[in-house]
């Protein structure tokens, strides 16, 4: 409760900070990142903060669901908890007891792009974490019993988080609708017919391919000697023998849209009629990324943003409605989505949707609004350094979306130069009409 109320406090001093001074006169202090790279290929990426007893540990694989094999979704997945099961010198769930026993924790999470594992310990810990993260990426077992149990918890969590979900689906078709040739479209949590098909040799080979040092980043942030660090990642880390042979990546590039592209689809258990309209975004190192952040507060940033105040508060037509920049590596998405209110239908919120879209595009926005939503983004951004943790996860998303670890600390600066006229031009450069897929979401009347 504590550390709640002085992470609030200081976060509420940040924000006040912004507006007093101006975001122009911002200035955030860089964080020293050392760099080096180990014989076998192995990033590391380091950051000595000895201000507070602790150490955040992450390990961060360059395979999401976009490498997922043809026919086999799922299997980065998968693997984010398999590499929790045992390896040939840990028992099962031993991360948790080398975390958890002494105050830490840990945890994973897969994108389309990369999957990612971390840790946070006593800083004292620290040399067993990379002991552990060096034997895990080199020595998971990948057996039939490790391989089924997976599997299963897996499919039950597209069970619980897709199919049992009013709109869980509906957020499957943004993904599968919106793409026609690059694997995003097959989407990250797997699918159950594919899960079934897929056999123990399918996982070790997916394990062998792509769990190897030079396939690999290892972020650290925190209370440590940089030399004591040095030697423990070579004596752990280094002795992993770099695979000979090479690492499939996806080349496909989605093309552009030409027209725009219209889908009905319906499900049992949907209360209330819902649209999603999609445009293909640009790659994620793209300089119009920060405009498209800030156009992203302005429509959709809590109750006072304007697709809250225009289709929830005053038209009162929908109970929900935001705009949603997906970042990907290869080019996400930008996709407005929304639920009707009771009574309300699916082409008045796409109605809606567009005239807020419209509006933006013509009129801009006002300094007002300019000045808030960049106030806000850099609060984000300097809140989320105040920990190891904050500081390491923000490294992580330099590394998976911009390629270079040391651009963390250039992000403040990248939002404080976008203009009210960068936000309109960004809004007309990729909001067209031939960039468009509209899916109407609604509950099938109790077809069979």
């Amino acid at each position: 409760m504590r550390k709640t109320l002085i992470s609030f406090t200081l976060a509420a001093w940040v924000l006040m900070t912004l507006v007093i001074a101006g975001v122009a006169q911002v200035k955030v202090a860089p964080l020293d990142i050392k760099e080096r790279t180990l014989p076998n290929g192995l990033k590391v990426v380091s950051v000595q903060d000895n201000t507070s007893p602790t150490a955040a540990i992450h390990v961060w694989y360059n395979v999401g669901g976009k490498n997922d094999p043809q026919g086999k979704s799922g299997f980065a997945h998968m693997f984010e908890h398999m590499m929790f099961k045992s390896t040939k010198n840990m028992p099962n769930e031993k991360m948790d007891r080398l975390t958890e026993d002494v105050g830490g924790f840990n945890n994973a999470s897969t994108w389309d792009d990369f999957t990612n594992y971390y840790e946070v310990v006593p800083s004292n810990y620290l040399e067993t974490l990379l002991w552990a993260e060096a034997e895990r990426m080199v020595n998971l077992n990948v057996d039939d019993k490790n391989f089924a149990s997976e599997r299963d918890v897996v499919k039950e969590e597209f069970r619980q988080s897709v199919l049992a979900q009013p709109y869980g689906q509906l957020f499957e078709y943004v993904s599968s609708l919106s793409y026609t040739q690059h694997p995003y479209k097959r989407g990250v949590i797997g699918d159950l017919d594919q899960l079934n098909a897929a056999t123990p040799a399918d996982a070790k080979s997916f394990y062998d391919l792509y769990y190897r040092p030079d396939n690999a980043y290892l972020i650290v942030v925190g209370d440590f000697d940089q030399a004591k660090f040095d030697t423990w990642t070579d004596k752990y880390f280094g002795r992993v023998k770099r695979p000979t042979a090479s690492i499939p990546r996806v080349t496909i590039k989605e093309p552009a849209r030409t027209k725009e592209t219209r889908y009905e689809k319906t499900a049992p258990n949907v209360p209330f009629p819902a649209v999603a309209i999609t445009y293909l975004a640009p790659p994620s190192k793209d300089a119009d990324i920060a405009a498209l952040r800030v156009a992203n507060k302005i429509l959709s940033g809590g109750e006072s943003s304007r697709l809250y105040q225009s289709l929830v508060y005053k038209q009162q037509i929908a109970q929900e409605a935001s705009f949603n920049l997906d970042n990907k590596v290869d080019g996400g998405l930008l996709y407005f989505f929304a639920i009707a209110s009771e009574g309300k239908t699916g082409a008045a919120l796409e109605k809606a949707l567009l005239a807020e879209l419209a509006l933006i595009q013509t009129k801009g926005i006002t300094p007002k609004e300019l000045e808030k939503a960049k106030n806000q983004l850099i609060s984000d951004a300097i809140e989320s350094l105040e920990d190891n943790d904050g500081k390491a996860i923000a490294i992580e998303r330099s590394v998976a979306y911009e390629g270079d670890p040391k651009l963390v600390n250039t992000n403040v600066k990248r939002l404080q130069a976008v203009t009210a006229a960068d936000v309109q031009r960004v809004m007309k450069k990729y909001f067209t009409d031939t960039n468009r897929v509209v899916i109407h979401y609604s509950n099938d009347g109790g077809a069979k």
